[in-house]
Formats: C-alpha cells, sequence, structure tokens
C-alpha cells in the first residue's frame, strides 16, 4: 500500500438466494460509487466489492436453457454457441464478472473498476 493512500472500504455481498441479474446491477453500482453522495462519473472510488456463494444464486424464467451466447472465430464454421446453462456450470464467477463488466461504462475506467471486484463460488475461507 503507497503512504497516505486512504484505506478501501470492503463492502460483502452473499449471494445465497439472490436473483442473478439482480444482484449483478447492484455490484455495478456499488463499483462505480453511485450509492455515494459524492459520485463523479470520471473518478473510481475506493471501493472493494467481495460476492461469496455465486453457485447458490438463482436464475427467474427459463433462462438457463434459452438464453444462448455465441463466439466467432472468424474462420468460416467457426461459430460455437453455449446456453446459459452450460456456462454457469462451468465458470459461475466469469459469466458473473462478465455479466457486470457490460454493466460498467465501456471506456478505460471500467478496467480498473473491475479489478475491485472478487468473485467466489463458495464461502470465503
Amino acid at each position: 500500500m503507497k503512504p497516505n493512500q486512504p484505506v478501501a472500504e470492503i463492502i460483502k455481498i452473499d449471494a445465497k438466494g439472490k436473483v442473478f441479474g439482480r444482484l449483478a446491477s447492484q455490484v455495478a453500482i456499488l463499483l462505480r460509487g453511485k450509492n455515494k453522495p459524492g459520485f463523479k462519473y470520471n473518478v473510481a472510488p475506493n471501493v472493494k466489492v467481495v460476492v461469496t456463494n455465486l453457485s447458490s444464486l438463482g436464475f427467474t424464467g427459463t433462462k438457463l436453457d434459452t438464453k444462448i451466447y455465441y463466439r466467432f472465430s472468424g474462420y468460416p464454421g467457426g461459430i460455437k454457441k453455449m446456453s446459459l446453462g452450460e456456462w454457469w456450470a462451468k465458470q459461475p464467477e466469469r459469466l458473473f464478472r462478465h455479466t457486470v463488466k457490460l454493466m460498467l461504462p465501456k471506456n478505460r475506467l471500467s478496467a480498473r473498476l473491475l479489478t475491485n471486484l472478487k468473485t467466489y463460488s463458495e464461502t470465503e475461507k
């Protein structure tokens, strides 16, 4: 830690029993500092968000089966698709980070904001 640097505020969130998208939007708001009275759109606040128990998050409706994510390699026949349920079963932390990233502004500040997010599938040890 650098001298004269204020200690970061740590916000711990237990994801047990919460809805995926609503929690992701709440985390995006906390990372940007929009819950503070001194919010500035061009300044990254000194806050760290820790989300635990990601594996016990819930989804509404039939999104796990119907929502499809596509990737394209650029080669003929190189399109790959994966359902939300498949991605959630393989990499829940990566999917959550991806969702929060899409909710942040599309500029250089978003990369700095994402470094303040820590996610864990199970309870933190």
